[in-house]
């Protein structure tokens, strides 16, 4: 009984000064900047914060919730007339958290992003609204800059791989077209672009009609320390109605689809790779291991999935689709544990209208241009920490 009644008090204790050891981030402050495609909204913080947003229809909203945080002040400041945004209300939500509602004069495409201290400034929660018009008709407030330093980071490195190719043709259309001879072309057309764009770096896995086994191809991907891989195809199917574009990425469970299951056994034929082989862990205790493997996979697959989504929203646009969801299935060509890597299906070559289209140069053009499109999104929202990109985008915004 003495040592529950200890246990109790000391318990009682801890509960009456944990509200006093932890303290909520401050909201202190909201800035605004209208230049002719965004407005900008900037809340500065106190520290550190995790925070989540989503839309809402009839009528148009934009909801940021700030995890563990209190507003110090309030918005009546800011210069809402003629902007996107009609209004702002703000109130507590959950358990401390701080809910912000923004309400908005039409649909907008948001880019959100955090930023750690620098050149003076503290934390801050950086929102950008864009839509097809200019945001506002009021040009940008004038700031101080700053020359831009030399920066010594590196290229984003994207790894292409033209499926098939050499003794393997792929799928082969009614009138003779072959698969690898389709995403040759493709491939290499998105490889010029991204040579074209400053702070990318891009290696082809085959840049020319030769056989590359499936374990190669992973294998040249990690060789490259690539942030991303990319595997270009443009399959047959059993139905030949099945039409449109797809992306897909490796499913450690089942097929997401009976297409997804199809496509997976049909490119992995006998070339399976397990991917425990790839990292270096022979020297870790098995089960330790097995932690790390599946730590590695869980987020190379959570960075997969997003990556996925922003290039099959890409292709939406110049293409049809086959499905509106990225497809998940055991593709051995996907199997890498630490790098991204997403397959891409242009089309069905086994599909007549399909078909017709990957032929010709014009098409192949636009399908390389919405994959880089895809490409340069996610990186703009996910850029590595020591990437140009990252630097870039930090010169940026340590003007805000």
């Amino acid at each position: 009984m003495h040592r529950r009644h200890l246990l109790n008090l000391l318990l009682a204790s801890t509960a009456l000064a944990f509200p006093f050891t932890v303290s909520a981030t401050q909201i202190r402050s909201a800035r605004l900047w209208r230049s002719e495609d965004k407005l900008r909204l900037v809340f500065d913080l106190s520290g550190p914060v995790r925070y989540k947003t989503f839309s809402l229809s009839a009528p148009e909203r934009l909801i940021i919730d700030i995890s563990d945080a209190t507003l110090q002040g309030d918005f009546s400041h800011l210069a809402l007339e003629n902007s996107l945004i009609r209004a702002i209300r703000c109130g507590r939500f959950a358990q401390g958290d701080t809910r912000i509602v923004l309400d908005l004069r039409e649909p907008v495409q948001l880019n959100s992003f955090l930023l750690a201290p620098q050149n003076g400034q503290g934390h801050r929660l950086v929102l950008d609204l864009l839509t097809g018009k200019p945001a506002v008709a009021s040009p940008m407030v004038p700031r101080e800059t700053s020359a831009p330093k030399a920066h010594p980071q590196r290229d984003v490195i994207v790894v292409v791989d033209p499926g098939h190719g050499g003794k393997d043709p792929g799928a082969v259309g009614a009138k003779g077209e072959r698969e690898k001879d389709v995403v040759l072309s493709i491939a290499q057309l998105l490889a010029r672009r991204l040579k074209r764009e400053k702070g990318f770096d891009v290696k082809l896995v085959r840049n020319d009609d030769f056989f590359v086994p499936l374990r190669k191809r992973v294998e040249i991907a990690r060789q490259h320390k690539a942030d991303m891989f990319i595997s270009v195809h443009a399959d047959a199917a059993p139905r030949l109605t099945a039409s449109g574009a797809s992306v897909y990425c490796l499913s450690e469970g089942g097929a997401t689809s009976a297409t997804a299951r199809f496509m997976a056994q049909r490119e992995n034929g006998a070339d399976l790779l397990g991917a425990s082989s790839l990292l270096n862990l022979k020297d870790k205790d098995p089960m330790l291991a097995g932690v790390i493997l599946d730590m590695s996979m869980n987020a190379t697959l959570a960075a997969s999935l997003q990556l996925g989504s922003t290039v099959l929203e890409s292709l939406a646009g110049i293409t049809t689709l086959h499905q509106k969801r990225v497809e998940q299935a055991g593709f051995a060509v996907l199997k890498s544990p630490d790098v991204p890597s997403i397959l891409v299906e242009t089309g069905f070559i086994s599909n007549a209208r399909d078909s017709q289209r990957l032929v010709t140069a014009r098409h192949q053009q636009a399908v390389a241009d919405g994959l880089f499109t895809g490409l340069q999104r996610y990186f703009q929202k996910n850029p590595p920490l020591d990437s140009y990109i990252a630097w870039q985008q930090a010169q940026r915004e340590s003007q805000v």
